[in-house]
């Protein structure tokens, strides 16, 4: 995943960019055309606060940081191919995406409508439903609104069944983000009810209220009926009654999110309408408006059945309303007023239900309303159109204008791109294009009528959700990207990026992918690695300032910094981040440790998909070993020779020990990196340096086992640390460049052992084991535990009763006890 260019990269980065490097090495190692891109997630909000901190503009602070990012990501001694560079505030980016939206708009994927949307009052814009996080905004962490707005939207709903179904073939992806994306869309299945309105006295008499239900089985508890502030029918009462009004005014003022409605007060509002029960005569249920009914979801109106829903039920004990027990638990368990059951059972008190399980009822209940055509089966998701506008500056202007007649009109093709001002004032509130005195001023192409340009611009998850498909033709200036391209290189064979993720970006893109609707390619990525964070245990001093963690020890239970001699306070591993003041600059570890140092501990001390927790030690071991690979090649490189492998030499003993235990753990390596088990890897070229830094030459077969073991290591730490690696290489004589070595073979007569490991049990107790050659029989095996002490003197003198051997793995001797 591509960075947003911050000013400076961090460990995170150090990881991440690490991780992808080594699978790049190794498939160019194996012969593979490898595209390996970098770009700049360069739009966005912090850049024009920093803008404003700065005294500059947000396309000079951006490029500027690009250019310090890329200087820093170079040295990393990544295998990145610079020349598909590309940065999402690129008017050639922007032009392209420009006609993207208005591909989508004449598809009719792209609409506009007021709606209520979730506001960031940090930020002073709109975010998306994937953006707000526990009611907060994903970036500011503020508390978030609700307001009604104008806004653009993409139809993702559209896509909602084929990107759910599409999650049961993506095999390479982890199950966590699936199941993250299967919830959000949230497919459920149920019925639509239509509940008149029985209020004579009221001008809302007879009309219909829409309610979706997952549980119908439970109608006949049903005993009121609650409406979301924002329903429509709230809308035309407030018009007749003030008092009504005020109360309604105050409820959309509050947060209504998911978040909210579990933990907050439940609140109503009396409407003094009824609505008719579907079944029961002359049942007539009260309709409220409440604070924990949900707009976008469903139609905005549930009826409360208060025995079996606990949001329901606490709202009824609080309006002193009827509850119905229509569940008949099936563990015989006692029901209450003050817990609601939502367990397994039989339906009771239900006439034509009685006695039914919940699933059959279910059936039989969406049955009689479509007989009585008050409804209808359905299946309802939780995912909501994508909201794409943002009332900010620095993003990618909409290629929409209208015109004073009412008109919605396109921004021609040949007018694009539709660039940014460049003398913009960022110091007023509100939306800066909208206040820019000139710039939304604009005569229509067709007409010459005045016109007026949107002055919102793109949400920046729509600049993310196709950079990949421009890596493809990143100079195109003629289209996003050429379809031979896309044909050549996409999928994406291997993504690798952060889990927070999931239901953005990566929800985003897979949509992006269907509705562009490319020949062959259904979905963006092949397979998919989320990478643990960046961690460390966490020290601060009485000023809270955070204190590097090998600046404290340990005194009689207490944390000394010893820099200062002051004491800390110990905290919990916490990840390494910006605003928590903590990070470590991976320019200071690359200066003092070198590159290599840094992506070998990223890459060794723990699996790439869980948090690492970053030491001073750990780093300082990770540069020893590099020293003592360097001290290795250097002490046998007169050994070394680029043609020594040679099939037909006959090792045997301790050169052949060598060389099986080479070829082993080269085996493992390849599997391994093959698996994103990079800590496992790295372990496996540990015991290759260990094994070669014990090894004596005495012979000239000798010599040809160590060049050969010592290739070896060169090229497959490549990947890992390959500044090192082509130090050696050069060292050895290799005149081009070491990443154009093929990867090596793997020799299988060398995995194959000529030993086996036999287990001693007796009585089904393991006693022991012996090592003897291959097919041993189970005389040679008895031979052999002669010399076995304990087992010896475990069978003297008794009667053995019987013996089972498994040959080349357990022999269990049976003796009389």
């Amino acid at each position: 995943m591509f960075p947003y260019p911050s000013g400076r990269i961090h460990m995170g980065h150090v990881r991440n960019y690490t991780l992808g490097d080594v699978i790049a090495r190794f498939k160019r190692a194996q012969g593979y055309n490898v595209m390996h891109p970098m770009g700049w997630d360069a739009f966005g909000l912090p850049a024009e606060n920093a803008a404003i901190e700065n005294k500059t503009s947000p396309k000079t602070w951006t490029y500027e940081n690009i250019s310090t990012m890329k200087a820093q990501l170079k040295q990393m001694g990544l295998s990145l191919d610079w020349s598909r560079e590309l940065a999402t505030c690129d008017e050639i980016y922007y032009q392209q995406q420009q006609k993207l939206f208005l591909k989508f708009y004449n598809k009719n994927l792209i609409y506009k409508k007021e709606s209520l949307v979730n506001w960031d009052p940090i930020e002073n814009t709109v975010l998306a439903n994937e953006q707000v996080i526990d009611g907060k905004g994903w970036r500011s962490g503020a508390e978030v609104e609700q307001k009604k707005l104008s806004q653009w939207f993409f139809k993702i709903t559209d896509y909602a069944e084929s990107l759910l179904k599409s999650l049961e073939n993506m095999e390479n992806w982890p199950d966590k983000v699936k199941t993250m994306q299967k919830n959000w869309i949230g497919k459920s299945f149920g019925c639509e009810i239509d509940f008149e309105i029985t209020s004579e006295e009221s001008s809302l008499n007879k009309e219909i209220i829409k309610i979706f239900t997952t549980r119908p089985d439970t109608i006949f508890g049903a005993t009121f009926c609650a409406l979301s502030p924002f329903h429509p029918l709230v809308d035309k009462l407030i018009n007749d009654d003030q008092a009504i009004k005020n109360q309604v005014d105050d409820l959309r003022s509050q947060k209504i999110s998911e978040e909210s409605i579990a933990k907050n007060e439940k609140i109503g509002i009396d409407t003094k309408l009824f609505i008719k029960h579907p079944f029961i005569k002359n049942k007539r249920l009260p309709v409220y408006i409440a604070n924990f009914i949900l707009m976008d979801y469903g139609s905005g109106a549930i009826y409360g059945c208060p025995a079996h829903d606990q949001r329901d039920l606490d709202f009824a004990n609080k309006y002193k309303l009827e509850v119905i027990q229509v569940i008949d638990p099936s563990d015989n368990s006692s029901f209450d007023n003050i817990t609601a059951f939502v367990g397994n059972g039989k339906l009771m008190n239900s006439d034509f239900l009685n006695g039914l399980s919940i699933e059959d009822a279910k059936k039989e209940v969406i049955k009689k309303i479509e007989e009585l055509k008050l409804g209808k089966k359905t299946v309802n998701y939780r995912l909501r159109d994508w909201g794409i506008s943002r009332q900010r500056y620095w993003g990618c202007p909409i290629p929409i204008m209208y015109r004073e007649d009412g008109e919605i009109i396109k921004v021609p093709e040949n007018q694009l791109p539709l660039t940014l001002p460049e003398d913009i004032d960022l110091s007023k509130p509100g939306n800066p294009l909208d206040n820019h005195p000139t710039w939304k001023y604009t005569t229509c192409p067709e007409t010459g009528m005045k016109a007026v340009r949107e002055t919102d611009t793109l949400d920046t998850f729509v600049d993310s959700a196709w950079y990949f498909l421009r890596f493809c033709s990143p100079s195109n200036v003629n289209e996003a990207f050429n379809s031979n391209e896309i044909d050549y290189w996409m999928p994406v064979d291997q993504y690798v990026g952060g889990v927070e993720h999931a239901i953005l970006h990566l929800l985003y893109s897979r949509f992006f992918t269907k509705a562009l609707n490319i020949k062959k390619i259904h979905e963006p990525f092949e397979s998919l690695f989320t990478q643990g964070m960046v961690c460390h245990n966490t020290y601060r001093n009485e000023e809270n300032a955070w204190v590097f963690p090998d600046d404290v020890e340990k005194k009689d239970g207490k944390c000394i910094q010893i820099s200062t001699g002051r004491k800390v306070i110990e905290g919990q591993v916490e990840s390494m981040s910006k605003s928590k003041k903590n990070v470590i600059d991976p320019e200071i570890i690359i200066k003092t440790y070198g590159a290599d140092s840094a992506r070998w501990f990223m890459l060794s001390d723990s699996p790439p998909e869980k948090d690492i927790n970053w030491s001073e030690s750990g780093i300082n071991g990770a540069w020893k070993i590099c020293q003592k690979i360097w001290a290795i090649i250097d002490l046998n490189k007169k050994y070394l020779k680029l043609n020594t492998h040679d099939e037909q030499i006959d090792y045997k003993d301790d050169s052949l020990a060598l060389m099986r235990l080479i070829h082993k753990n080269l085996n493992t390596i390849t599997q391994s990196i093959e698996k994103f088990q990079m800590n496992v890897s790295i372990a496996k070229v540990f015991e290759i340096v260990n094994a070669i830094s014990k090894f004596n030459v005495n012979n000239k077969e000798d010599e040809h086992a160590i060049s050969e073991c010592l290739l070896i290591l060169i090229r497959v730490i490549e990947p890992m640390i390959p500044h090192l690696a082509e130090e050696c290489w050069s060292l050895v004589g290799g005149q081009s460049s070491l990443t154009n070595e093929p990867w090596p073979n793997i020799n299988n007569k060398y995995l194959e052992d000529d030993e086996a490991t036999v287990v001693i049990q007796i009585n089904g107790k393991r006693r022991g084991e012996v090592f003897v050659s291959k097919g041993a029989s189970e005389e040679n095996i008895y031979n052999e535990i002669q010399n076995i002490k304990n087992i010896k003197d475990a069978l003297s003198g008794k009667n053995i009763l019987k013996s089972i051997y498994v040959p080349n793995k357990i022999l269990n001797i049976v003796i009389e006890t």
